[in-house]
C-alpha cells in the first residue's frame, strides 16, 4: 500500500450524482516514506477555513441527498 500526504490548497466545487458527493479540489500529494513507528495510513490537512468551508459544503450537499430519499427514511430510522 502506497503513502500519500495530501494536502488542499483550494476547494472549488461540490455536487451530489448518483449516491457520491464529489469535491473539485487543488491538492497536494506527495508520496510519505513508510517509517516503522508510523501507522500505514495517508494523512490528510487542510487549513481551518477549508475545513469549515468543506463541512459547510458536505451538509449542502446532504440536505440535497435527505431531500430525494422518501418521507419516512429522512426521520432517522432504519
Amino acid at each position: 500500500m502506497k503513502i500519500y500526504d495530501i494536502e488542499v490548497q483550494r476547494l472549488r466545487s461540490s455536487k451530489h450524482d448518483r449516491g457520491m458527493i464529489e469535491l473539485g479540489i487543488d491538492v497536494s500529494v506527495l508520496p510519505l516514506p513508510v517509517r516503522d513507528d508510523q501507522p500505514l495510513t495517508s494523512c490528510l490537512r487542510l487549513p481551518v477555513e477549508h475545513a469549515r468551508s468543506l463541512l459547510v459544503l458536505l451538509k449542502q450537499q446532504l440536505v440535497e441527498v435527505d431531500k430525494l430519499q422518501p418521507r419516512s427514511r429522512r426521520s432517522g430510522r432504519s
